[in-house]
């Protein structure tokens, strides 16, 4: 009995609309959550690129009245969110919708969370610590990447502490994601690349972690499929709406993956940097992906081996060695090819800093389900191999 309970697997999603002009979709959605009074949560990038204006008087041309909130940094904080649930609840506000990248809608989860829980939102870090319905949320991206649009995560950056925490909870999921390619086009090259990798990241994680199951694997070999043949592509052509359409559903189905099978220790340590040093997390992603690979090959070979094919290696005939070393270069190139084959060195890590980067990275959910079972010095030694 044990075993059949050990390998059922939940599948949790919002209801999604994919293609050009999805966004536009978004009054008849509020309309039916029976909004009254929005709040528009966003960041001060995404109202300079013209998007937010342009939700804004979908929104008023129906009837509705509109609050915006902007001020969101790129790691959202524990007192921007704070913030934006007083600005919530002071105009009476009944739903939530946010425009822009991972950041705006981390942020919009948890407003959510504490406009219905009057909490401070560190009391929530883990796993399904909410207990009250928040608002209903819909969705706008506007990278393709974080996939914080299909997830039940939240990632918060506590500035005091110097760390980001993890929000893992049903009820952080959208009700609704517009997901429109149209809206990555205000997307810098250094931008497309960092959130691109950190799709590719959440799909080789999902595929490897020890709660991947039939549902998301195939979501997850599709997303690092689609990643791996045209993210380099799009870097160097940004205007070319195919290449972006293939970019944002690959960020889709990978959100899917990971938001289910959950991550491993990329996620972690990436989190635990991202909160030290303040970076965009795909970057941090970037500089630590590899050496992760390496760390946990001897774990997951067989996964890995079909992560290689998927990517276009041919691994008939090879060793499991020089697969991993062909998967390792892959991967490295992919990198290169898209601006992003920085170290953790040039951004001023040192060795120093490593225990305190290893006891944050150890204590986040996403450790919980990599391959490989991981102490505080395994994860200091592949941050050592990443300066």
């Amino acid at each position: 009995m044990a075993q059949e309970i050990s390998s059922l697997r939940k599948f949790v999603a919002p209801e999604i609309i994919f293609g050009s002009g999805a966004r536009k979709m978004v009054s008849n959605y509020a309309k039916t959550f029976g909004a009254q009074k929005v709040l528009l949560v966003s960041d001060p990038g995404v109202v300079n690129a013209g998007w937010v204006v342009e939700i804004e008087q979908l929104l008023l041309e129906e009837g509705l009245d509109v609050v915006r909130f902007t001020q969101v940094s790129p790691n959202p904080r524990t007192e921007e969110v704070m913030l934006g649930a007083e600005v919530y609840l002071e105009h009476g506000c009944d739903v939530i919708v946010a425009i822009g990248g991972g950041s705006p809608m981390d942020c919009a989860k948890a407003i959510g969370i504490v406009s219905t829980h009057g909490t401070e939102i560190r009391a929530f870090e883990g796993i399904d610590q909410t207990t009250n319905p928040i608002p209903p949320l819909i969705f706008i991206p506007t990278t393709a990447g974080t996939s914080a649009d299909v997830s039940q995560f939240a990632i918060i950056s506590d500035q005091q502490d110097r760390v980001k925490f993890s929000i893992v909870s049903k009820s952080v999921v959208p009700d609704v994601s517009l997901i429109d390619p149209d809206t990555t086009s205000t997307m810098s090259p250094f931008l497309t690349a960092c959130t691109g990798v950190d799709a590719l990241v959440h799909a080789i994680e999902a595929f490897v972690s020890t709660g991947s199951g039939a549902l998301t694997d195939m979501n997850a070999l599709d997303a690092i499929r689609l990643i791996n043949s045209h993210l380099a592509l799009l870097v160097e052509q940004p205007e070319d709406k195919y290449l972006r359409e293939q970019i944002m559903l690959g960020s889709m189905k990978a959100g899917l993956a990971f938001s289910n099978a959950i991550l491993g220790a990329v996620h972690a340590m990436s989190h635990s940097l991202g909160g030290f040093l303040d970076l965009p997390h795909g970057l941090c992603n970037a500089m630590l992906v590899e050496h992760v690979i390496d760390y946990n090959y001897g774990s997951a070979e067989d996964r890995f081996a079909v992560i290689a094919q998927t990517m276009g290696i041919d691994t008939r005939g090879l060793t499991s060695r020089q697969i991993q070393t062909r998967l390792r270069n892959h991967v490295q190139a992919l990198k290169r090819d898209v601006g992003l084959p920085d170290t953790l060195g040039k951004f001023g890590v040192n060795m120093s800093d490593i225990p305190y980067l290893s006891t944050n990275a150890i204590k986040d959910p996403c450790i919980l389900t990599n391959p490989r079972r991981s102490n505080k010095r395994d994860v200091e030694l592949v941050y050592e191999e990443a300066l």
